[in-house]
C-alpha cells in the first residue's frame, strides 16, 4: 500500500471535481461503496442477489476496491447503488463516467439507458426521463474480452506477475458523477492558442445561438468576446504570458451560453519543429529549441492498479518527476484521468501521450508494416484514438501523440498518422515508437535501447529521439510487489545505490553527447516507478523510497552538471593496457578449480585477452586465442589491505561466472560486447575477499556459437567520493 491509502475515505473517495477542463457548479459525486456481483458473461439479466460491496472507482482487482478478485474475459461484472436525484427546474440530469474498462451497459430503474465501448475515454448519458421521484436504482454491467486497446494489462498477471505486463483493470476505474445542465447547454469546446498572433480561438459545441467567452488572468478579465456556437471565436490577448515547464502560466476561461456557465483554463504555448543554429531539426517550444528529458510513466499503483488512491498521490508522480530534473514525461500506453493532465498543466511538464496498444493489427516486424486483423478491431482502435486526441486537445502539457509503441498491434501506419494529423495539427506525432517506422512518416524518429543510450539523428523532416532507454534495476527490500524478489525481471540489476547512480549518470553522459554530436532532441528514461515484477523505477512501486540522491539526479538532467566518474585504483590490472598472465584450460576442470589451494601445474599459461581473433569488437585485442565453446581461467593475487569498495572490471562474451576464493560472486549473462564495465562486489564476494592470498576464477562460454567470444577481468578499489 502507498502512504495515501490510509487517506482514502470509503464514503467519498476521490471527492475532487473530476473534469477540470470543463467545470460546472451543480454536480454530485457518486464514488463510494456500491454493491457488486460477478456472473458469467452470458448472463444479461440483472442479478437478484449481489456478492458484496466494492469501493468505486477502484477496479475489482485492486486492494482499495475492498474485493481484490481476478476478473476474466468470461465474466460479467455488475454494479448497483441507489441515489436521490437533485431537484430539476426544467433542467436535465447527466450521468458521467470518467472511464470504465471495457464494454458498459447502464440501467436506471430497470431501464437500459445507454451502452459504451472503450476503456479510457469519458462518456455520459442523459438519464432525466428514466428518473423516479424518490430513490433511483443505478445498475452498471461490464464485460471485457481484452481485444480492444489495453496497454500493459494482463489477466494472468493477477496470479503470475512477470516481465513487462501487469495486473488488468476491470470495470469502473474513474469517478462517476451526476451533473445538472440546462436543456440548451454546452456539450464541448475546443481551445487553440496562437502565440504568434497573440490570440486564442474557441469553438463551442451545443445548440444554436451565441456564447460569451471571457479570458481571465487571476480573476481579472483580459478580454470578453461574443460569438456563434459551432464557429471559431477569436479572442485577442495583450501582453501574452507564455506557458512552459519553467513558467506554467494558465489563463482562466469562462463560457456562458444561456443559463449554462462552464469554467476552464488554457496555456498560451506553441509546439512545432524547426532547425537550430547548427542546422539540426529540433522540437520548438514557443519558437525556441528544447531538449525533452523525462521518464517513462506507466501510471500503475500497488493499491489502486490503474487508479491513484488520492488526488495528492496523482499529483505526487508529476511533482517527483519535476524534482528529479525532468521537463517531460511519457504516459506509456495508458490514458490517465483528466485531473492527471490538469496537474501536468499546472506544474509544467511536457507530455508524450501514447495511444494504448490493442489487438487491431498484426505486429509489425523487420521492415514491413502490420495489417489489420479485422475492420471491427481497426475501427474501434481508431475511434478510441480520436477520442483520446479530442479529450486532451485543450491540455497545454500534451505536446506529442504516440500512435503505436514497439509495433504492438501496429497496422496501416501512414493512414493512421494522417488520421491523427487531421484531428490535431498543433502537436507532433510519433507514428511508430521504437521498432518500426515507415519512411517519412510522422514528425519524430524514436528508437529504443536498454542498458545504454544510443544516438538518434534527425533526418530532413523528423526529429531524432531516444524514446526509451535505461531500465536500470535496483531492488529495495521491503518495497516489492513480489516480496522475495532479488533482481529486476527485465534489464539487469545494480548491486547497490552507488552502482545504480553511477550507471544512471553514465547514461545521461551518453545522451548529452548524442545531443551535441548528432542533434538528438529527447531522451525518455525507463522508468519512473517500479511496477509489479519490473523493478527498474527511479522510485519504488509504493512511492515510499526514492532510489537516488534527488539533487544529484536533478543537477545531472536539468543542469547537465555531472560529477567526475569515481576513480578506480586497479590492484589486479586487466589486459586492456598491458597483457596479464592467467592459468587457463578448455577442458572441464575438477570442482576444486575455484579454490585458493588449487594446483594449476597441469593448466596452460597465457596472456589476456583470451578470445577468438576473428571477432567484431575492435576495442578488444586478443592475446591468447580461444576458439572452443568453454574456457576456464584463474589468477592468484595478494592484497595488502582491506578494500574500500572492491569492483570487478570485466569484458566478456557471451556468459561469464566469476568466483572469488571459491565463492560465486557474479553470474553474467548475454555478453557485454561493447566495452569494459565496472561491477561492485556483492556482499558475499566482499566477505570472501581476504587480506593476503586470493584467487579469481572465471568460467566463460560462447553460448551463441559465433566468433565474438572473449574474456578479460581485473579487480580495483573505487574511491567513495564522486
Amino acid at each position: 500500500m502507498t502512504e495515501w491509502a490510509k487517506e482514502v475515505n470509503p464514503k467519498m473517495p476521490l471527492p475532487e471535481y473530476p473534469r477540470p477542463q470543463m467545470v460546472r457548479e451543480k454536480w454530485i459525486n457518486l464514488n463510494g461503496l456500491w454493491d457488486y456481483a460477478i456472473t458469467s458473461k452470458q448472463q444479461k439479466s440483472i442479478p437478484k442477489k449481489f456478492d458484496g460491496q466494492i469501493l468505486v472507482p477502484f477496479c475489482i482487482e485492486s486492494a482499495l476496491s475492498g474485493v481484490k478478485k481476478k476478473f476474466t474475459t468470461n465474466d460479467r461484472l455488475w454494479y448497483s447503488r441507489s441515489f436521490v436525484a437533485p431537484k430539476l427546474n426544467g433542467e436535465r440530469l447527466i450521468l458521467n463516467f470518467g472511464a470504465v474498462d471495457y464494454e458498459t451497459t447502464v440501467y436506471i430503474n430497470g431501464k437500459e439507458i445507454g451502452y459504451h465501448k472503450g476503456g479510457y475515454d469519458a462518456f455520459s448519458f442523459d438519464i432525466t426521463d428514466a428518473l423516479s421521484e424518490n430513490d433511483n436504482k443505478l445498475i452498471v454491467s461490464v464485460t471485457d474480452d481484452m481485444s480492444g486497446p489495453k496497454g500493459k494489462q494482463s489477466v494472468n498477471a493477477f496470479d503470475d506477475p512477470k516481465f513487462i505486463f501487469y495486473t488488468a483493470t476491470s470495470g469502473i476505474w474513474q469517478t462517476v458523477w451526476l451533473e445538472s445542465v440546462p436543456v440548451e447547454h454546452i456539450s464541448k469546446f475546443k481551445i487553440t492558442p496562437d502565440i504568434d498572433k497573440g490570440t486564442v480561438s474557441v469553438i463551442v459545441q451545443g445548440s444554436e445561438g451565441e456564447a460569451r467567452i471571457k479570458v481571465l488572468d487571476q480573476g481579472k478579465v483580459v478580454n470578453s468576446v461574443d460569438g456563434f456556437m459551432g464557429e471559431e471565436i477569436v479572442i485577442n490577448i495583450a501582453d501574452v504570458k507564455l506557458w512552459s515547464p519553467d513558467s506554467p502560466f494558465l489563463y482562466d476561461l469562462e463560457i456562458t451560453y444561456g443559463d449554462d456557465v462552464v469554467k476552464s483554463y488554457f496555456g498560451m504555448r506553441k509546439f512545432s519543429k524547426g532547425k537550430d543554429e547548427e542546422g539540426h531539426l529540433r522540437p520548438m517550444l514557443n519558437n525556441k529549441p528544447i531538449f525533452m528529458s523525462g521518464p517513462l510513466d506507466q501510471g500503475y499503483w500497488p493499491d489502486g492498479i490503474y487508479t491513484a488512491p488520492t488526488d495528492e498521490a496523482l499529483k505526487f508522480d508529476l511533482e517527483i518527476t519535476k524534482k528529479l530534473g525532468f521537463n517531460t514525461t511519457r504516459k506509456h500506453v495508458k490514458v490517465e484521468p483528466a485531473r492527471w493532465y490538469y496537474w501536468a498543466d499546472k506544474l509544467g511538464l511536457l507530455v508524450w501521450q501514447d495511444m494504448p496498444n490493442g489487438s487491431a493489427g498484426v505486429d509489425a516486424r523487420g521492415f514491413r508494416d502490420g495489417v489489420a486483423k479485422s475492420k471491427v478491431l481497426a475501427d474501434q482502435f481508431e475511434l478510441e484514438m480520436i477520442e483520446m486526441i479530442d479529450e486532451h486537445y485543450n491540455n497545454p502539457s500534451v505536446v506529442v501523440w504516440v500512435i503505436f509503441n514497439e509495433a504492438w498491434g501496429q497496422y496501416d501506419t501512414p493512414r493512421l498518422t494522417d488520421l491523427a494529423r487531421k484531428q490535431d495539427s498543433t502537436r507532433l506525432l510519433v507514428s511508430g515508437s521504437g521498432w518500426f517506422l515507415p519512411k517519412d512518416c510522422g514528425d519524430i524518429i524514436d528508437r529504443h535501447a536498454y542498458k545504454k543510450a544510443v544516438p538518434v539523428s534527425p533526418d530532413k523532416n523528423r526529429i531524432g529521439t531516444l524514446g526509451e532507454f535505461g531500465g536500470l534495476g535496483y531492488v529495495v527490500p521491503g518495497h516489492l510487489w513480489i516480496p522475495n524478489q532479488t533482481t529486476s525481471s527485465v534489464y539487469g540489476t545494480c548491486t547497490d545505490q552507488r552502482h545504480y547512480e553511477t550507471l544512471y549518470l553514465d547514461l545521461w553522459r551518453d545522451v548529452f553527447k548524442a545531443d551535441k554530436q548528432v542533434g538528438m532532441s529527447a531522451a525518455i528514461y525507463t522508468q519512473l516507478t517500479d511496477v509489479e515484477a519490473e523493478v527498474n523505477g527511479l522510485i519504488t512501486y509504493d512511492r515510499k523510497i526514492i532510489k537516488s540522491d534527488v539533487e544529484l539526479f536533478r543537477k545531472a538532467v536539468q543542469e547537465r552538471s555531472l560529477p567526475s566518474k569515481p576513480k578506480v585504483n586497479m590492484l589486479l590490472p586487466t589486459s586492456r593496457d598491458m597483457a596479464q598472465e592467467w592459468f587457463y584450460t578448455t577442458d572441464k576442470p575438477s570442482e576444486d578449480w575455484i579454490l585458493p589451494e588449487m594446483d594449476f601445474t597441469m593448466w596452460k599459461k597465457g596472456k589476456g585477452v583470451f578470445g577468438h581473433k576473428v571477432h567484431r569488437n575492435p576495442a578488444i585485442e586478443i592475446g591468447t586465442e580461444w576458439k572452443k565453446m568453454d574456457l576456464w581461467v584463474a589468477r592468484k593475487f595478494e592484497l595488502n589491505e582491506k578494500l574500500q569498495r572492491p569492483v570487478l572490471r570485466i569484458a566478456y562474451d557471451d556468459n561469464a561466472t566469476v568466483y572469488i576464493n571459491g565463492v560465486k560472486a557474479f553470474v553474467l549473462k548475454s555478453g557485454n560486447n561493447t566495452r569494459y564495465i565496472d561491477l561492485p562486489f556483492p556482499a558475499n564476494a566482499i566477505e570472501a575477499l581476504k587480506v593476503g592470498k586470493n584467487i579469481i576464477s572465471i568460467h566463460v562460454d560462447n553460448a551463441k556459437g559465433n566468433f565474438s567470444q572473449y574474456i578479460d577481468a581485473g579487480i580495483g578499489d573505487e574511491t567513495l567520493e564522486w
